[in-house]
C-alpha cells in the first residue's frame, strides 16, 4: 500500500469520543431528570387550577336581562344615562370657576 493512501485513510478516521467535546460531552445527569419532571408536574398543577377557574368564569359579563332593555331609558323613549333624570345645574349667572 503506498503512503500516500494510508495517510489518507488515517485522516478520513473520525475523531476518537471525548477528543474535542470532554468526557461528558452528550451525557445527562439524574438531576436534569429530576428538573425536567418538576417543570412537567408544576405546568400540569398550573393548567388544571386554571381550568377550574375557567368553569366558573360566566359566559356574558353583561347583566341578566339586558338585551334591548339596556338601549332603552326608563321610561321606553330615550337611552339611559345620567341625562335620564332631573338634573340640577347651576345657572348661567352662578357659574363656579376661576373669577377673571
Amino acid at each position: 500500500m503506498p503512503a500516500s493512501l494510508v495517510v489518507l485513510l488515517a485522516q478520513a478516521q473520525p475523531p476518537a469520543p471525548g477528543a474535542d467535546r470532554g468526557e461528558e460531552f452528550g451525557k445527562t445527569s439524574p438531576i436534569a431528570l429530576v428538573v425536567i419532571l418538576l417543570l412537567g408536574v408544576a405546568t400540569f398543577l398550573l393548567i388544571r387550577s386554571m381550568t377550574k377557574r375557567l368553569r366558573n368564569v360566566p359566559a356574558s359579563f353583561d347583566p341578566p336581562g339586558s338585551d334591548d332593555e339596556a338601549d332603552a331609558g326608563p321610561d321606553g323613549r330615550g337611552p339611559a344615562g345620567p341625562s335620564s333624570g332631573p338634573v340640577d345645574s347651576p345657572s348661567p349667572g352662578n357659574r363656579a370657576g376661576p373669577e377673571g
